[in-house]
């Protein structure tokens, strides 16, 4: 660009952590001796490109009562822990591990239900900082929503859902077992897919997303699908809402590459770009992940879960001075299946030599709209203070939106550029500016 100084960035191949996408370790927690994220286990996590786990409170003791005090406090313990560990939820309550006679009831009543929900909203509120997603839950085995005795008629499951959208703070999706509940309870069609114009709206079309539990293991998921409507819905949807899950059993749509002989195999990844992957479980179906191993395409899979943005090429004013106007133009590309979907900050920071940070300006563009496979150009006017002199550097800080993460590095996004990720502010470095 005329007049203005060029800089090529490299692109990284390193899986490194990110938060609020990725592979997810399991946590199953059913009394106050488990659950909580130690640091040891953050940082072995952290070492494997991993930041996220779900946490499914097991709620059996309390399928007749209010949940005890001291449960409370031990979920109250493990949301801390999260905090003070840089890592993120997915969250889940449910009744029951298992869907025998033996292991009945599966769930609670409806009304006890809503009280649980009304007793967890105060903590879910205060904590939804280090809550990427609910998933509905509650319902049925595991709150996989199949297995039930109380929760056969759509009015009490939509009953539920309303009262996790009043619940859980509106920056923050509830994700549903597969597309024909929301489809169903909320009277969409796939004329009604989420829009640009309509999403990351607190809304209920917006606020909807899915987690496929069953993924790959038949043609239609082991049920997660009943046709090609509702394919068609979830991809639209993932686009702009949440999806996730895991894998479930081996089968021919689960190879790394398509399958010819079997329609709509269209192989993992690809499946997983159709319908915007974010997270999956690292734990499970053991089968399916070793076969994406010994096929090769593991490694890319968990680089690229979410989002995973890269910095082209940037374009700076040439000589830029104190107290003047500097233009920036950025192309950043985004590698992964999914834009990230929870609000995100996104600023240009300027330090003095010393790393003190001289001014700051909110980025004109929004990572949420960071779309997979495309190129976002950010084109943004900055007026440099005119007591900022000798060596600064300017930087793309991407950090959490929420006040009590905003100043920790480790919940800030890492570009997956060699050479400009500064651990300890988690910043990005873009340039060396001489004023």
């Amino acid at each position: 660009m005329p007049g203005m100084d060029s800089v090529n960035y490299i692109v990284s191949d390193e899986n490194f952590p990110n938060p609020e996408r990725g592979f997810y370790g399991a946590s199953e927690i059913s009394n106050t001796s488990s659950g909580v994220i130690s640091k040891v286990i953050a940082d072995a996590h952290r070492k494997q490109g991993r930041t996220l786990y779900l946490l499914e409170f097991h709620l059996a003791d309390f399928v007749s009562t209010p949940i005890s005090e001291d449960y409370i406090q031990h979920i109250k313990n493990c949301f801390q822990s999260l905090r003070d560990n840089g890592a993120k939820c997915i969250l889940r309550f449910c009744y029951s591990n298992g869907n025998s006679q033996k292991d009945k009831p599966w769930d609670a009543t409806p009304d006890r239900v809503l009280s649980h929900v009304a007793q967890l909203k105060p903590l879910i509120q205060e904590f939804y900082d280090v809550i990427m997603v609910v998933q509905a839950g509650f319902v049925g085995s595991w709150g996989e929503w199949y297995y039930t005795d109380n929760f056969e008629d759509d009015a009490s499951r939509k009953a539920l859902v309303d009262a996790l959208l009043d619940a859980v703070p509106g920056q923050r999706q509830i994700e549903l077992r597969t597309p024909a509940f929301k489809m169903n309870l909320y009277g969409y069609s796939v004329a009604d897919t989420i829009t640009r114009a309509t999403a990351h709206q607190a809304t209920a079309l917006a606020r909807l997303g899915g987690h496929n539990d069953c993924y790959l293991a038949s043609s239609n998921d082991t049920g997660t699908y009943k046709g090609d409507s509702e394919r068609k819905y979830w991809a639209a949807e993932s686009l702009y809402t949440i999806m996730g899950g895991e894998t479930c059993g081996l089968s021919a749509y689960c190879h790394c590459q398509p399958e010819p002989n079997y329609k709509d195999a269209h192989g993992v990844l690809q499946d997983m770009a159709i319908y915007h992957f974010t997270y999956l479980n690292q734990g499970y179906h053991t089968g399916v992940l070793s076969r994406w191993r010994s096929e090769g395409c593991f490694e890319e899979i968990q680089k690229r879960l979410g989002y995973r943005y890269v910095l082209e090429k940037a374009f700076f004013t040439k000589s830029p001075a104190a107290g003047s106007t500097m233009r920036v133009v950025m192309k950043i590309r985004n590698d992964g299946f999914a834009p990230v979907q929870n609000p995100r900050d996104a600023e240009f920071v300027l330090t003095d030599g010393s790393g003190k940070v001289i001014k700051t300006w909110a980025l004109n563009s929004d990572p949420r709209y960071w779309m997979p496979s495309q190129t976002t150009v950010i084109d943004q006017n900055i007026e440099l203070p005119s007591s900022a002199s000798g060596e600064c550097n300017l930087y793309l800080n991407l950090p959490d939106p929420c006040e009590t993460l905003h100043n920790n590095p480790l919940f800030s996004i890492r570009l997956a550029n060699e050479d400009v990720w500064e651990e300890k502010t988690g910043m990005n470095k873009l340039t060396t500016l001489s004023l």
